[in-house]
């Protein structure tokens, strides 16, 4: 089986990419639009991210808690944001290594913005045997690129709803 190592879905939101990109550039209020991410410890709740910026994003999937240690990589206003994530633990990041890249591109359409949501798998050094026989662990059958298309659409679908909502009055 061939491995894929990226993925990505879009969306048009009927909002202008300054609006979509303060949104997502807060990566504390992640959690309100994705399926697995609750947001990141209080430290960065709420704040900008810009280049440079480290958070630990905390996340779920069922019953399952863990954490991760991830740095901005990409802050264009209103254009583009991404994050690498390069560490992850139960209770703490403590296993450092390439985990995944998530990107995010904002292009101005009429009436609103085309967003762009791109995951990419960092775990080059895995053997395409392991990485699949993870994935199958720990996303119920599937591997991550199957599974974040889902995350994606979900994540996606969510901040159109919420954005939109907002502006009416």
């Amino acid at each position: 089986m061939t491995r894929v190592f990226t993925v990505k879905g879009s969306i048009v939101i009927d909002v202008p990419p300054e609006v979509v990109y303060r949104a997502v550039s807060r990566p504390g209020d992640m959690g309100r639009w994705s399926p697995e991410n609750l947001g990141t410890t209080a430290d960065a709740a709420g704040e900008d991210a810009a280049v440079g910026t480290t958070f630990v994003g905390r996340n779920k999937r069922g019953r399952f808690r863990w954490v991760t240690r991830c740095t901005v990589t990409a802050a264009d206003q209103g254009r583009r944001f991404a994050f690498r994530v390069h560490a992850i633990g139960r209770t703490r990041p403590f296993l450092r290594g390439p985990i995944a890249t998530w990107e995010y591109r904002f292009e101005p359409v009429q009436g609103g913005t085309h967003v762009t949501e791109i995951w990419t798998d960092d775990r080059r050094a895995w053997p395409t045997f392991v990485a699949h026989a993870f994935d199958k662990l720990v996303t119920r059958g599937r591997t991550f690129a199957d599974f974040q298309v889902r995350n994606i659409d979900k994540t996606l679908s969510n901040l159109k709803r919420e954005l939109e909502r907002d502006l009416t009055p």
